[in-house]
């Protein structure tokens, strides 16, 4: 394992490696980069019996400030400078004992991407694709075992198993995801998950800096981003603040004793997000939901600790610049300390104010999701920095309108309406992440028992409401759990990723009528929405729904586009009189997905179980 770490490790700075191989040190970050905004860093320095060593710069241009001890002997911290002059090149550091060195140090600091600061994120422009690596693509067979890992080999035929998928499988596919429409691609964490069991999702991360050698290597994921970047899709990096995985290299040897929270020591949380908000809670709820563990493998992180928050901090920031990433999610982000959040957000947004980032908040109330968008004046007096969050009241309203019955009061499309009218709560309801299924619930096929109208019309929705809409890999060729709810199945095998598989998702070899029609579909909406500027900045103003059909329209002075959901089993004859404010009579439409123009008269007939896209011409 110690040589495997060396080696990926030489790949990324090949002169810190010279050090690494004579000693058993290990300093993070690994590198950095002259001209940050923030002209302060924190090494990390972990090696034995490191406690009353003197830690010395000895080149113009990065000073050492403070170096810290830690409650283990084994750790130093050090608070660096770098000056606004400084030149990339490598900054010999010596750590000391009296007359002795201990270690030698040729710390690299490297010159920034052109422009890095202001790079592009995605925005309501986007159609993201969330991909679960290891089940999307095997592109390199010959990294599926890894030697001296806890869960070395790979088991396809086990749910919870490691498939082989990995980077070079996506690299490859980058053209059909171009093609289908895709504008960015949110992976499942790729870090090193050296852990027992279950190590394929990437959310037990137990090195912060290198990617999992069964995905690739650091060097492959940044040929990832520069690859799809190529194509106009940007990479977004999903991001574990909360915890880490139990096999985690500092385990063994905390730096402090509150590292980890409840010394270290599992204790579940209570999963009570609401404890945030909550103006009457106990001090005991809001201490479980923050400090308490999600399960005994994924150690709960101590954010108050402030070497820990640097830590983190420094860890978004190095790959955000040396991937060239286009945008963050946040995992469990409920479950962190807030005002660490805020620090942690406001730290990525100086260096990238341009930078999205979307934090999950799995709850179906708006009120809780609405607290932590930045803007939102909330009761406690709390100011998050967050600009985005993942659409959970609005999935769940359109999963149980697809399946309700529309004539009872308050149910099927009443309540896409209901969340939808709730967006006052929002500071921007436009920067919101929408969706039908991610890798943590059932596929949104399965959630309408899989009826292919009603599936369209949930999907057609949520590619032309507002906000930025994500897909779940292999929800545009239909794939489905119909057997169970368990994750495994969820995050079943991408159709033609690996050899000999029946079914080819990229050509279409072994598909069925529907799967053709319903990949067809994606790829029609997708393209359009890619180049359609009122689906991207346009007002959304929609009408109450009466007997199972509802209409909006997305409209700006750059157009106007009109979409008209029919539930009913029977097709609806529309009068025009209802929508007079924003169409009339005369209007000319066009049909998105036909092509089919007809001029508007004083009624629209939409038939039953569909739902239309209009361009208003």
């Amino acid at each position: 394992m110690k040589k495997l770490i060396l080696f990926l490790f030489a790949a990324i700075c090949p002169l810190a490696l010279q050090s690494l191989q004579a000693q058993d040190l290990r300093i993070e970050p690994l590198n950095w980069w002259v001209g940050m905004k923030n002209p302060k860093l924190q090494l990390l320095i972990h090696a034995k019996d490191l406690k009353g060593a003197e830690v010395i710069a000895t080149k113009p241009g990065l000073k050492i400030v403070k170096v810290h001890t830690a409650d283990s002997p084994n750790y130093l911290f050090v608070d660096c400078e770098i000056s606004k002059n400084a030149l990339a090149g490598s900054y010999p550091i010596d750590i000391k004992k009296g007359n002795k060195t201990l270690h030698h140090i040729d710390y690299k600091l490297d010159s920034r991407t052109p422009n890095s600061a202001n790079r592009p994120s995605y925005s309501t422009k986007d159609v993201i694709y969330l991909i679960t690596p290891d089940r999307f693509a095997n592109g390199d067979p010959s990294n599926d075992a890894a030697p001296g890992f806890r869960e070395p080999n790979p088991a396809r035929n086990e749910m919870y198993g490691r498939h082989g998928g990995d980077l070079k499988g996506i690299i490859d596919r980058l053209a059909y995801i171009q093609d289908m429409g895709f504008t960015a691609i949110w992976n499942m964490p790729v870090m090193v998950n050296d852990q027992a069991k279950e190590s394929y999702h990437g959310y037990a991360i137990t090195d912060h800096y290198l990617i999992d050698p069964r995905f690739g290597t650091n060097a492959q994921y940044k040929e990832l981003a520069e690859k799809a970047g190529q194509k106009g899709i940007k990479l977004i990096m999903d991001v574990v603040l909360n915890h880490c995985g139990d096999g985690h290299w500092w385990m063994k040897d905390f730096p402090f004793k509150d590292w980890i929270n409840f010394d270290g020591k599992f204790v579940s949380t209570t999963h009570r997000r609401e404890t945030v908000q909550d103006p009457h809670v106990s001090q005991f709820d809001a201490k479980m939901q923050t400090e308490g563990w999600f399960v005994p493998a994924m150690p709960d992180l101590n954010q108050k600790n402030p070497f820990m928050a640097n830590y983190l901090i420094q860890n978004t920031i190095w790959w955000i610049e040396y991937a060239h990433l286009g945008g963050i999610r946040i995992d469990t982000y409920p479950y962190s300390e807030k005002h660490f959040e805020a620090r942690w957000s406001d730290a990525v947004l100086a260096e990238y104010p341009n930078l999205n980032m979307v934090g999950e908040e799995w709850s179906s109330n708006p009120i809780i999701t609405s607290y932590w968008q930045k803007g939102k004046v909330n009761r406690d007096g709390f100011k998050s920095s967050l600009p985005a969050l993942m659409d959970f009241p609005l999935q769940n309203a359109v999963s149980e309108a697809m399946n309700e019955n529309d004539q009872d009061w308050g149910k099927g499309l009443n309540k896409i309406y209901s969340v939808i009218s709730n967006d006052l709560v929002y500071a921007n309801p436009d920067n919101l992440v929408v969706f039908g299924d991610n890798h943590d619930m059932s596929r949104f096929y399965s959630q309408v028992k899989h009826d292919q109208a009603l599936f369209r019309m949930g999907m057609t929705y949520l590619l032309t409401t507002r906000g930025i809409p994500q897909i779940f890999y292999g929800t545009e060729i239909l794939m489905s759990n119909p057997k169970s709810n368990e994750h495994g199945e969820i995050r079943g095998d991408f159709y033609g990723g690996w050899p000999g598989d029946a079914k080819d998702a990229v050509t279409q070899r072994g598909f069925t009528a529907d799967e053709k029609s319903a990949q067809d579909f994606f790829k029609k909406l997708l393209n359009w929405r890619k180049n359609n500027a009122v689906i991207h900045e346009g007002k959304l103003t929609h009408f109450g729904p009466e007997n199972g059909v509802y209409v909006y329209f997305r409209h700006s002075a750059k157009g106007k586009v009109m979409v008209v959901m029919n539930k009913n089993a029977n097709s609806k004859s529309l009068s025009m009189d209802h929508y007079a404010e924003l169409i009339k009579a005369g209007a000319q439409l066009k049909d998105v997905l036909t092509g089919k123009k007809q001029t508007l008269g004083s009624t629209l007939e939409i038939p039953a179980k569909a739902a239309l896209v209009f361009e208003v011409q």
